[in-house]
């Protein structure tokens, strides 16, 4: 991990943020002219879920590690042996470590996770250790 920049938890939220932000905004826009009332509630279900997870899961593999939050931040998710994003390493991240195992632990492994990007020096998260993943900086 020497020459690697991990990238720390409030470049990581708010990179996060703004994914959430920048997808939501058009999506709601849609729902408005196709319904006719403006609404986030379809984010509260299962819709959002599968829109956002297979979101997080595809566009890194085919966009080098960027989401688009963590582009406009300078950041991505890269594999610790620096090999190249697998659909499995993604799958693993993505729907095991942040939805899954988040379900099963009743949200505790979320916590977890923010302890510890915000403590190890190589501020990888759960999800990253189960995917062989982890945040860095561009270099």
């Amino acid at each position: 991990m020497m020459d690697k920049k991990p990238a720390g938890f409030g470049v990581r939220i708010l990179a996060d943020l703004f994914d959430f932000f920048i997808l939501t905004i058009p999506i709601s826009l849609l729902f408005f002219w196709v319904k006719g009332q403006y609404s986030y509630n379809w984010t509260s279900g299962w819709t959002w879920q599968v829109i956002y997870t297979l979101y997080l899961t595809s566009v890194p593999l085919v966009w080098s590690g960027y989401v688009i939050g963590k582009r406009i931040f300078k950041i991505k998710v890269k594999r610790t042996d620096d090999d190249k994003l697998t659909f499995k390493n993604m799958f693993l991240r993505e729907v095991v470590g942040k939805i899954i195992l988040v379900y099963v632990t009743i949200g505790l492994s979320s916590i977890a996770s923010i302890i510890m990007v915000i403590f190890r020096e190589d501020k990888r998260a759960v999800h990253d250790l189960i995917a062989g993943t982890y945040v860095s900086y561009e270099r």
